[in-house]
């Protein structure tokens, strides 16, 4: 009894790095979010060194583990997202030390680190910048919200080794970091075969369900890629696109907030939440 309403005090009072008031709490917990998570993953891959890295290191070249290395990565931001400072602080130590402790090759030979900044910065805002076009294609956040949101996910930088203040800090800023960057990538060939792949991952034997959604749910992500991006891959980059990707996102929205939570959120999120929302009530009360 005594650990248990220490750990509620402890959670009243430790919202972690951003709190139920934040918009990354409002954004974070739509569930047409889970677009961006795969529009990030096809955007990331562009980066030839983070791509080569990925593939030489983890799933994409070794059938079976796509899944766990999903859940992984969809867990450790849910900790981010929602967890206590502590529960933050762990999964960011192990996440640094993993990143510390690989390298990659380029096809001259030339070695490089998983953790150098240019691109630990380049994972990260593929990522911000896919939640923030999903939020306002999709959901119709607003401009100033969005600019919150992308400066608030600079405490997010933070936690995988970065220097915040290195960080684009809003739209705006982002914008600028893709302008400058795009001239230094492409899709190389493990990127092109990793899309591919994803169309039919492999999945545990109690989810062979989810290969039905996993098409479309691709597809769509693909679709709201900027323009540029889709072209790199060798696809039509066509504005006719950008228009059928935004009325599917809002369809999207519309659908999924109809659709009971626990269904869209894996075990690790719905737990985080649980808590807070849990700590917020006895607190109320």
């Amino acid at each position: 009894m005594t650990t248990t309403t220490s750990r509620s005090k402890a959670r009243r009072t430790d919202p972690g790095l951003y709190g139920p008031g934040s918009v990354t709490w409002r954004i974070m917990g739509e569930p047409v979010i889970w677009v961006a998570g795969f529009r990030a993953l096809y955007l990331q891959a562009l980066h030839p060194r983070v791509m080569r890295g990925t593939w030489q290191h983890t799933s994409f070249a070794k059938p079976g583990e796509a899944w766990g290395r999903f859940v992984r990565t969809t867990e450790f931001v849910s900790v981010r997202t929602y967890g206590t400072m502590a529960q933050v602080d762990r999964v960011g130590r192990r996440v640094r030390k993993i990143h510390a402790s690989l390298t990659g090759t380029d096809p001259d030979g030339t070695p490089f680190r998983l953790d150098e900044p240019e691109l630990l910065l380049w994972v990260h805002c593929g990522e911000i910048a896919s939640y923030a076009d999903i939020a306002r294609r999709g959901i119709g956040v607003s401009a100033r919200d969005l600019d919150t949101f992308v400066d608030e996910q600079r405490r997010g930088a933070a936690v995988v080794g970065l220097d915040p203040g290195a960080v684009p800090a809003s739209m705006a800023e982002l914008d600028t970091y893709y302008e400058e960057i795009r001239p230094r990538i492409y899709a190389c060939p493990e990127a092109k075969q990793a899309l591919r792949k994803s169309y039919n991952p492999d999945v545990p034997t109690q989810l062979l369900a989810l290969k039905l959604m996993v098409p479309p749910l691709n597809t769509l992500a693909f679709a709201s890629l900027p323009g540029w991006a889709r072209k790199l891959y060798g696809t039509p980059g066509s504005p006719l696109t950008d228009v059928g990707a935004t009325a599917a996102l809002r369809m999207a929205h519309a659908s999924t907030t109809r659709m009971p939570r626990q269904l869209l959120y894996l075990p690790a999120a719905r737990a985080l939440r649980g808590q807070h929302s849990g700590s917020a009530a006895r607190a109320s009360g």
